[in-house]
């Protein structure tokens, strides 16, 4: 068995991927907010099945009543944003750049929580096979 296999490590790479794409989404949101008409849009929430009864596997789960449509030029897992001050202002913008920002710089520092604990647990497994 690699070490890449092992289930923590899976779930954190899988945990940077998501919080990648988000950046990339949330970034389309700040690009966009002098574009009339445009609606924010954020990733549906990552959220990982308990494992069973001991097993190894870990899969996704998605939320109930979010739609994922994966088709060219479409992202799965999107939805429009439907945060507590979403507004439209008279021009037709609905992008907040506070709100879209706040979205930014936590998404950024849970990247960065991922990205450490995944250094570190490759850390104590090299300690505990020797390798350091």
């Amino acid at each position: 068995m690699s070490i890449t296999d092992l289930p923590l490590f899976s779930m954190l790479r899988t945990r940077m991927q998501w919080h990648q794409e988000r950046q990339r989404v949330l970034a389309q949101n700040v690009a966009n907010s002098d574009t009339r008409d445009f609606k924010p849009r954020d990733l549906a929430p990552l959220q990982f099945e308990p494992a069973g009864s001991g097993t190894a596997a870990m899969t996704l789960r998605r939320p109930e009543g979010i739609r994922t449509a994966y088709a060219a030029g479409s992202m799965s897992g999107l939805q429009p944003g439907q945060s507590r001050s979403f507004e439209t202002r008279p021009s037709g913008v609905a992008v907040n750049l506070e709100d879209e920002m706040l979205k930014v710089a936590a998404n950024q520092m849970d990247y960065q929580a991922a990205s450490s604990l995944y250094t570190k647990s490759l850390g104590l497994i090299k300690i505990a096979i020797g390798k350091r």
